[in-house]
């Protein structure tokens, strides 16, 4: 029998705040990039996310720019201060009880995001999930291109990214019993897809849909 998926977006659902924002405040902090300049795109960005209008592949550019320069170790090294300036402090305790209890069921625990994979690996790992799925990054030469590998894990192709995983499952995962758990209406297409999908604090248009549709609506703050 297949096992039970517990899906978990990241952003603003397991995380008190946006990863990729606060990598763009890291990167300011570091001094890897200019201040006002660099807050002023990174805010807008930001708000075309929460306004469905996010051009991933331009954001993707954005964020990996400063580091496409840096070797692996010095990108390591750089996200370790990053999970303590940033991402230990805004993880939720109740999500990390959440995720424990899917596991401690049995069920097999993925977290789908549309943040970067460097971004998120180190996170999804604090987390215990047996698989990350996120956008993928190019690389050429052990270096960042700026370049999305494959298709951005956002919006349907969250759905498709999650799709093309199964099919390579060999029938051990299925979405015949899967729970999805978001705060974000960019997630709808995911949202619909699931057995049971999950509103975890969710933005102002999830919120009207999930009570319509009579979803299931949690806080983890």
């Amino acid at each position: 029998m297949p096992k039970c998926l517990a899906l978990f977006d990241l952003d603003n659902t397991l995380l008190d705040g946006d990863s990729d924002h606060a990598w763009g405040e890291f990167l300011i902090y570091k001094g890897l990039v200019t201040e006002n300049s660099h807050r002023a795109k990174n805010d807008r960005f930001y708000e075309d996310y929460l306004n469905e209008s996010l051009d991933i592949d331009a954001y993707v550019a954005f964020t990996t720019k400063p580091i496409i320069k840096l070797s692996e170790e010095q990108r390591t090294k750089l996200h370790r201060e990053f999970m303590v300036f940033a991402i230990n402090g805004a993880i939720l305790p109740k999500a990390i009880e959440l995720v424990r209890e899917h596991k401690s069921r049995g069920d097999f625990c993925v977290i789908i995001t549309a943040t970067n994979s460097y971004i998120t690996a180190p996170i999804a790992h604090t987390f215990n999930v047996d698989l990350l799925l996120a956008t993928d990054l190019e690389k050429k030469n052990g270096n960042f291109t700026g370049v999305i590998s494959g298709f951005p894990c956002y919006r349907k192709g969250k759905l498709d990214k999650l799709h093309q995983w199964l099919e390579n499952s060999d029938g051990l995962h299925s979405l015949a019993n899967s729970t999805f758990y978001s705060d974000s209406i960019n997630d709808l297409p995911l949202l619909e897809a699931v057995q049971i999908p999950v509103a975890v604090d969710p933005d102002d248009t999830l919120l009207q849909v999930s009570r319509r549709r009579g979803w299931k609506i949690i806080s983890l703050r």
